[in-house]
């Protein structure tokens, strides 16, 4: 298995219009390969003393934390599918957040449990 994982600053007001973005692309990335996509709207994101969500994504007034994550079977799934996309996806396409403060990564388990 292998892991992207997302945190996202997204404005309050947009709360919706993020969640259909997200269900609007989960069957192109699962056609591609995805496992499973999990989305989540911060609502007990405490600040921290040295470092935080908040901090991570530079989150503004009126604007929530969002993490999300999707796993894939393997890197190179992972690493085709988004290859094609970004050859795909229109390069003026509007997002319902702000991505030059989108933090994200892929990781490789080390653990999983359940």
């Amino acid at each position: 298995m292998y892991m992207d994982g997302f945190l996202i600053p997204v404005r309050d007001a947009d709360k919706e219009a993020y969640r259909a973005h997200e269900a609007k692309w989960w069957p192109t990335f699962r056609d591609m390969g995805a496992r499973a996509l999990v989305v989540g709207w911060g609502d007990d994101v405490p600040q921290g003393k040295q470092t935080d969500f908040r901090r991570a994504v530079d989150l503004q007034e009126g604007e929530t934390v969002v993490l999300c994550w999707m796993t894939w079977p393997d890197k190179a799934t992972r690493d085709a599918a988004y290859a094609r996309m970004m050859a795909e996806m229109p390069q003026d396409m509007e997002m319902p957040f702000d991505g030059k403060r989108m933090v994200y990564g892929g990781f490789s388990p080390i653990l999983e449990l359940s």
